[in-house]
Formats: C-alpha cells, sequence, structure tokens
C-alpha cells in the first residue's frame, strides 16, 4: 500500500513540475531580471563590486547567482551589504545600514571596517575569521584565507596590490607592500614589503622563489573604467 501511495505521489509530482515548472522559471527570470534593474539603478556604485566578488566564488556574476549565493554562504551575504554601505548615500535606506550592523554583530568573526579600501572581486576563503585594519589598502582579485590579520598600531596598514593570494594564518603587520601576483604561504609574519610575482613563507616571511606568480588566485574579475 504504501509503494503504491508514494507511485501515485511521485507521479503527481511529475505531472505538475511538467505543467507548472516553465511557469515558475519565466516568473523567475521576470522577478530576477526586475531586481537586477533594481539593483543596478539604486546601487550603481556597487552592484559591480557585488557581481566582481560573485565571480571570484562561483564564475558567475548574473543576480540570480548572487541571490543563491547569499543564501548558501553567510560571508558573502555580509560582503554584499558591506559593499553597499561602504560605496553608497544611504540616508534613504536606513534599513540597510540596520541589517549591517545587526549580521555585523552576529559575525564578529569579520573585522572589516567600513570605508576599508577593497578591490573588486574580494575573495574570503572559508568565511573567515579575518581582520582588517581600516588603513589597509586592498587591491582587485585578492584571496584572504582563514585567520588572517593585516594589523597595525600605527593607523598605517599595508598596501596590498592585485592578484594577491593570502594564505591561512597569515598576519601582515603595518605598512608594508605587497606587490601584485604575490603568494604568501601559510602562517607567515609579514613584516617587510615582498616585491610582485613573488611566493614568500616563514615567520618571518621571505621570498623563495617567483615560479608562477598568482597561481592560486582563479576567476578574476577584470573592471573596465567607464
Amino acid at each position: 500500500m504504501r509503494i503504491l501511495f508514494y507511485r501515485i505521489k511521485q507521479k503527481f509530482k511529475r505531472m505538475f513540475n511538467r505543467i507548472f515548472g516553465p511557469i515558475s522559471k519565466c516568473f523567475k527570470k521576470f522577478f530576477y531580471a526586475k531586481n537586477e534593474k533594481w539593483m543596478k539603478s539604486t546601487f550603481p556604485k556597487a552592484y559591480e563590486y557585488i557581481q566582481s566578488d560573485c565571480y571570484r566564488y562561483t564564475g558567475k556574476s548574473d543576480f540570480e547567482t548572487i541571490a543563491q549565493l547569499r543564501k548558501e554562504r553567510i560571508a558573502f551575504k555580509w560582503q554584499t551589504l558591506f559593499r553597499i554601505v561602504s560605496e553608497e548615500d544611504l540616508k534613504y535606506y536606513k534599513s540597510i545600514n540596520k541589517k549591517f550592523k545587526k549580521l555585523n554583530t552576529a559575525l564578529d568573526y569579520l573585522s572589516i571596517p567600513i570605508g576599508t579600501k577593497i578591490g573588486y572581486g574580494f575573495y574570503i576563503g572559508h568565511g573567515g575569521p579575518i581582520i582588517i585594519n581600516p588603513t589597509a589598502v586592498i587591491g582587485d582579485n585578492v584571496n584572504v584565507s582563514q585567520f588572517t590579520t593585516i594589523g597595525s598600531n600605527e593607523d598605517h596598514a599595508a598596501i596590498i596590490g592585485n592578484n594577491v593570494y593570502i594564505g591561512p594564518g597569515c598576519n601582515i603587520v603595518e605598512d608594508v607592500i605587497i606587490g601584485d601576483n604575490v603568494t604568501i604561504g601559510a602562517g607567515s609574519v609579514v613584516t617587510k614589503s615582498i616585491p610582485e610575482n613573488a611566493t614568500a613563507v616563514g615567520n618571518y616571511a621571505k621570498v623563495i622563489n617567483y615560479n608562477n606568480p598568482g597561481r592560486y588566485v582563479s576567476n578574476r574579475w577584470v573592471h573596465t573604467e567607464d
């Protein structure tokens, strides 16, 4: 009896999907297109940053993927709000500020102050935790892995170039300059500047080679000036 009931249920489910599946897909496309249009017009500065961050994770930048990733990754949900509150004038959207503050309080393992200069395509490995000083300047397509601190006690944190990979458990101390395409190995303590295209590891970090620079930075976002 149970098997019969299960087969009938599955048959009705397939019939329902055949009939209403295309309608549901059309509705979703309409919904996502409408919301994407609203985002582009309401938050024009922040939207490309959000697209670029999503592209780093998935290789896609459409609104449907952004919406899905927000559901799957709490850190990316935080990123989208961070981009909006950092890039836009929100005097008419106080609710977004409130949402960000609430999420910021809940995610105390992502300590990145509003307004921190972070370029396109920012990738947070495993959702953190990470701590970034507000005076840090981070370029495009940078990977920051879990348990990383980019800090300063003198309000002059690091300047980090484009296409940089920072491994898990790294500490980048004070006003060092990290060049483009640099790879920093796990557990490194960086107290001196690292030239572009270098791989550096250790405590204290030292350059070990210049082989295959930027090799761990995939799905790079290319920003074109208007």
